[in-house]
């Protein structure tokens, strides 16, 4: 085995073999002053056998003791251990008369627990010390005490057994551990596993229900019971998430095949779809619950987004003949012609201008998501803003009050943020009275520090309570030569920028209000 220093399985062991070291060495000692010489123990020489039996009592529980203070330096911690117990146990069989006292096999049984404990080769070294210490103790007694030299062959035969015992436990042990730090790994990697399902289930944006033979619900994630309408069910049984569901299950299991039915929730009217997973061979059943609402939303999604590309195509092809047509217009314009020529000249120009402002608005909504954001500093976007469009139209001078309070610093696409404006402005702009400060263009810092707003604020008679709902449609529009897509492309660029457009309550005019992620 490596060097390095034990796993904690090892001192785990070490303290049962300690703890058997120290019971046995209590028999021991307990023996001689229960039995006495009535027992084969100690019976060529007792008193030697209690003082061997007393001092090693004593330093089992010194082992034992210091087992927990030690954590360092295993191999010589436990070597020392290994040689006491085969020095006290040859000193034992000695005093009970040799290999024959039967003795010896508590060797085996030491042998077999360093085999299981120690490390690497040195299991080789206490077999070798232990056989060693059996042939000087069988030669001694032959030449003390005149002892058949025949013994020789059965201490043999033992030294033989404690290899075999040695090297047994050793490679028993080392399987063990193995098998140990494999299932340990696996242990490791199946929690991080099953934590990673965990996260990935709760996450789901569909319902997940495990359901047991018996219609039990065994697991289920968040989503599922936001989606069925219910916060803390009653129960495990799966009528206590939907009673809909339970006959759809029961039915399912009679084909237990893969299956999907869906169903309504009485109490939210939403419209669910179920998928039925087969059982395992542990007899347990997915359900997926699907929410048909957002898949429909999904697929109406999918289908606006082909639906403005095309669209967009079309106005780019329209705007080149409309081109020609106002240039035409143009020209006709320059001809010395009647007024009623010139009126029907003027109105093809006005709405050529109106279809070309159109087409502008189409494309720039078909821009939305080029989204290039930025930190703003609104004091300095505002002024700049304001003066660019002061050019445009020389009533916004006396017209806007702009207010920045604090340094808020709002995170948008430069170009979006002006288009929004420009049409937010346009709007208030015809509305106002017109008066000196009729419109206000205030930026501040939210309440919460990570957002950031700009109100825009007019005089004029405001926006009906019964059209807030619809101001943001597309091509809704209360003015005669509107598009109807001023504020729906406004409140697209500021989603695509992670920022809300609202109206608010009039004061007394219409009050916009854009609220966004701030910057520090």
């Amino acid at each position: 085995m490596p060097s390095r220093e034990p796993s904690e399985v090892f001192w785990r062991s070490l303290f049962y073999f300690d703890l058997y070291r120290m019971v046995v060495a209590g028999v021991f000692v307990f023996a001689v002053f229960g039995y006495g010489s009535t027992l084969s123990f100690g019976s060529q020489n007792l008193s030697m056998f209690l003082w061997v039996s007393i001092v090693y009592l004593l330093l089992a529980l010194l082992f034992f003791g210091t087992l927990g203070q030690i954590r360092s330096r295993f191999n010589l911690y436990f070597s020392l251990q290994v040689a006491t117990d085969i020095l006290a146990l040859t000193l034992l069989m000695y005093a009970s008369g040799g290999a024959k006292s039967g003795l010896a096999f508590m060797l085996l049984v030491v042998l077999a627990g360093a085999g299981l404990v120690g490390q690497g080769r040195l299991t080789l070294f206490y077999a070798a010390l232990a056989a060693v210490a059996v042939q000087l103790e069988q030669g001694y007694r032959i030449l003390a005490f005149g002892a058949d030299p025949a013994d020789f062959v059965q201490a043999g035969f033992t030294s033989i057994g404690f290899f075999a015992a040695a090297i047994t436990a050793h490679l028993l042990a080392r399987r063990v551990v193995a098998n140990e730090e494999l299932a340990h790994r696996r242990g490791i990697a199946l929690a991080d596993q099953l934590r990673i399902n965990q996260r990935v289930i709760r996450d789901m944006q569909d319902g997940v229900l495990v359901v047991d033979s018996e219609g039990r619900v065994t697991q289920h994630n968040p989503k599922a019971e936001a989606l069925l309408g219910v916060r803390v069910p009653s129960g495990p049984d799966l009528a206590a998430f939907s009673t809909v569901l339970v006959g759809l299950y029961e039915r399912w299991r009679e084909q237990s095949v893969e299956a999907a039915e869906s169903f309504r929730v009485a109490a939210s009217g939403r419209l669910l779809r179920a998928r039925f997973l087969p059982a395992g061979e542990g007899g347990n059943a997915l359900i997926y619950i699907e929410d048909m609402d957002r898949v429909q939303e999904q697929a109406q999604q999918l289908k606006l987004a082909a639906l403005g590309r095309l669209t967009a195509n079309i106005a780019h092809e329209i705007r080149n003949p409309l081109s020609a047509v106002s240039h035409a217009s143009e020209l006709l314009l320059e001809e010395q012609r009647g007024g009623m020529q010139k009126r029907l000249i003027s109105i093809i120009g006005d709405n050529t201008r109106r279809i070309n402002r159109l087409i502008g608005e189409v494309l720039e909504l078909g821009r939305r998501d080029r989204v290039q954001a930025e930190a703003l500093r609104m004091s300095d976007f505002l002024e700049s803003f304001v003066a660019e469009y002061a050019e445009q139209d020389k009533r916004v001078g006396r017209t806007i009050n702009l207010s920045v309070s604090g340094h808020p610093v709002l995170h948008f696409d430069r170009g979006h943020l002006n288009r929004v404006l420009w049409n937010l402005l346009d709007n208030a702009l015809r509305y106002c009275s017109g008066e000196t400060g009729s419109i206000r263009l205030e930026a501040r810092t939210s309440s919460n520090p990570e957002r950031a707003e700009l109100h825009i604020i007019d005089d004029g008679p405001g926006i009906d309570t019964s059209l807030s709902a619809q101001v943001f449609e597309p091509f809704f529009t209360t003015h005669s030569s509107g598009t109807g897509l001023g504020l729906y492309i406004a409140r697209e660029l500021c989603d695509a920028n992670g920022a809300v457009l609202e109206i608010l309550t009039n004061a007394p005019g219409a009050h916009f209000s854009i609220k966004g992620a701030a910057c520090r």
